[in-house]
């Protein structure tokens, strides 16, 4: 990649010839349909270029600092609220979004003293085989896969959403996207999918935050706990640099992880008393932080959004008695109940000319908890804290 001062990073795709066609092409690899798979790469903006248009603003830059701070603490044990992520499965509307950002402001402010809340705030979505990848990679929901819009719109909305004084929480997938928006970032995540990744492991050592490992697809805690263990070390890895260029990054390692227990397909809930003292029992074995966050969704509720309420309410219970590792939870939850489908040819809508008419404040990915009972469960939260 040339190290020129407009450098830029490349968005990949992959098209698609027919083999007579593909006679005169210099290089592709044949596939089992008679075509020939085509990389494209499409310029991007660097990061800085981004940094430098989307400025971080004063109040946002102290609602990171705050956020930042409170949740390390808390994980820490050295401030006894619960930290408690909460918000929608993914972010795919502005004007959602912040709505829901606001009335998350409106109660935070009135139980900060009870309640670490940080707003959940995806915009890049893991999938077991495919479908809509979220905010960052397919912003206009149309299949155009306009990623340079789609990083605009998403550090455009983290910023509106910390200018309300709501820090917030989002999953780090793909390892070049931090460099747009970590600044942003009171608290990451590191999914099941990729808790086994070697890359992710590494990035995790260099962010400048606390970061959570959800234990593995099929349960097993060791998964996460073997990834805090590596991304407490040091790490050197292929990445990109403020200006787009690949460089070599050089990390000092990040002592504040958490492990996150959701569930499994094998192991089936894990949020119980005994499954939370054995992972924060993994944890002390190999000298990490015994803290433990409880994802009331995913496997633990079975993708049932009804039961994160009784979930929630069984970690509360935990956190009452003596010595708990618990501190705290994650929530899906959005302005309406429930969630809503996408078409299954989501990705030819553009090319058709057609337009995606989506219900507002529904979920378009995992099932939520509408707002009302959201409020009310905090205030129970908060109550029993």
């Amino acid at each position: 990649m040339p190290a020129t001062a407009t450098a830029t990073i490349a968005q990949t795709v992959v098209t698609t010839e027919t083999a007579s066609e593909a006679a005169t092409a210099s290089e592709g690899v044949l596939r089992a349909d008679n075509t020939t798979a085509e990389t494209e790469h499409r310029p991007l903006p660097s990061p800085r270029e981004l940094l430098s248009e989307l400025p971080l603003g004063a109040t946002a830059r102290e609602t990171v600092r705050r956020g930042r701070a409170e949740v390390r603490a808390a994980l820490r044990g050295d401030d006894p609220r619960p930290v408690v992520v909460v918000g929608p499965c993914s972010l795919h509307d502005r004007d959602g979004a912040l709505e829901y950002a606001d009335r998350l402001a409106a109660a935070r402010r009135r139980l900060q003293d009870r309640l670490c809340i940080v707003m959940r705030a995806y915009l890049e979505k893991p999938r077991t085989t495919i479908g809509w990848r979220g905010m960052v990679y397919d912003p206009y929901m149309d299949g155009s896969l306009d990623m340079a819009a789609g990083l605009r719109m998403a550090r455009a909305l983290l910023s509106d959403i910390c200018e309300r004084g709501v820090p917030v929480a989002t999953e780090v997938l793909d390892p070049a996207t931090p460099a747009y928006y970590t600044d942003l970032l009171s608290f990451a995540s590191i999914g099941a999918r990729t808790a086994e990744s070697q890359p992710h492991r590494a990035l995790a050592s260099g962010l400048p935050l606390p970061v959570g490992v959800k234990n593995g697809t099929q349960g097993q805690p060791q998964t996460a706990v073997d990834a805090l263990v590596s991304a407490r070390e040091p790490h050197s890895y292929l990445g990109i640099d403020p200006e787009g260029r690949c460089c070599m990054v050089r990390t000092a390692g990040n002592r504040d992880g958490v492990l996150i227990l959701r569930g499994g397909r094998a192991t089936g809930p894990n949020y119980d008393a005994a499954s939370v003292a054995e992972a924060a029992a993994r944890l002390s074995d190999v000298d990490l932080n015994a803290a433990v966050l409880v994802d009331c969704s995913h496997a633990n509720s079975g993708y049932d959004p009804a039961r994160q309420a009784d979930i929630c309410r069984e970690v509360l219970r935990q956190r009452r008695a003596a010595g708990s590792a618990a501190r705290g939870v994650l929530l899906e939850s959005n302005l309406v109940p429930g969630k809503q489908s996408l078409p299954a040819d989501l990705h030819l809508l553009k090319a058709r000319g057609e337009a995606l008419s989506l219900r507002y404040g529904v979920s378009v990915t995992d099932a939520c908890l509408g707002w009302e009972e959201t409020e009310s469960l905090l205030e129970e939260m908060a109550a029993a804290a």
